[in-house]
């Protein structure tokens, strides 16, 4: 075929099955190396398949150093187009609105944690402009190259929204804020760092902490491996994808967590498609 030619790293159907390499536009910007792609072509999608029963969690692509920022950037717009489909942002408005309910005079602040590129901060801003919520949005996150974007995309929309770099499992998070989210980022995280985020989420809130995260599931498998493919054309989306939910929490690992982080009267919810949310309140009562 003119113009493509074989490459090892990237991944289509058949790769991803473990069947063959697949074609690269020789000439894109956004191609990453083979060493790069390597961890996620060892994992082809049956022995996902046949691992969910446990989790593992192994290297994605988007957490890799020196990653070309073009390609990070690009997958970055490919998870916020699928952040936007699947309205990950809408599960966090039921509490905004009760905490905007009980105070309507007072302005309501809310961070939301390894923001990546801030879809789910500006979602909630736009939402929280349309309600007519006094709410200031504030988002973190581990890499400059997302803040940047992050930032860049909401002056771009006229939301008066502020990204900052902040390590959330290294040091302790800023105070302040009524609500602290995150969003797809607890499956990146081995068990331990798992609960130290969970109890420096809840050591900093003025009252909720809301964990929004895959569920680990051969149906959110299919759905996660079509849904990529669909609504990104980054490999590295392609890639990280199935890879995450091979990572990703089965609920009662979710409760363990929680318990662990002493979360008490924390309650978890499921939704579509083979999501949970994790919901704890300053004064929940204990169980």
């Amino acid at each position: 075929m003119p113009g493509w030619r074989r490459h090892p790293g990237w991944l289509s159907t058949a790769t991803f099955l473990g069947l063959e390499p697949v074609l690269v536009n020789q000439g894109s910007s956004l191609e990453p190396t083979t060493a790069d792609l390597q961890p996620a072509q060892a994992v082809p999608l049956p022995r996902l398949w046949s691992e969910l029963g446990q989790r593992h969690l192994r290297p994605e692509l988007m957490d890799q150093p020196g990653l070309d920022p073009q390609a990070h950037q690009a997958a970055l717009i490919g998870l916020g187009r699928i952040n936007a489909f699947t309205r990950s942002a809408a599960c966090f408005f039921p509490t905004i609105r009760r905490l905007a309910s009980q105070a309507p005079a007072q302005r309501l602040r809310l961070l939301d944690v390894a923001c990546g590129g801030g879809d789910t901060v500006r979602a909630i801003s736009r939402q929280a402009r349309r309600e007519g919520i006094d709410l200031e949005v504030h988002g973190c996150d581990l890499s400059p190259a997302a803040v940047a974007m992050a930032s860049a995309a909401a002056r771009a929309e006229g939301l008066a929204a502020h990204f900052f770099e902040a390590d959330a499992i290294g040091a302790p998070l800023p105070g302040g804020y009524h609500v602290i989210t995150t969003s797809l980022f607890l499956h990146h995280l081995k068990e331990p760092d798992a609960e130290t985020l969970l109890r420096s989420m809840a050591a900093a809130t003025l009252d909720q902490l809301l964990v929004h995260d895959l569920i680990r599931s051969r149906q959110d498998l299919l759905l996660t491996w079509i849904g990529t493919r669909l609504l990104s054309r980054s490999p590295i989306v392609h890639a990280d994808g199935p890879l995450s939910v091979g990572g990703a929490f089965q609920l009662d690992e979710v409760a363990d967590l929680a318990a662990a982080a002493g979360l008490s009267g924390a309650r978890i919810s499921r939704f579509w498609p083979e999501r949970f949310l994790l919901s704890w309140r300053r004064d929940a009562p204990s169980r």
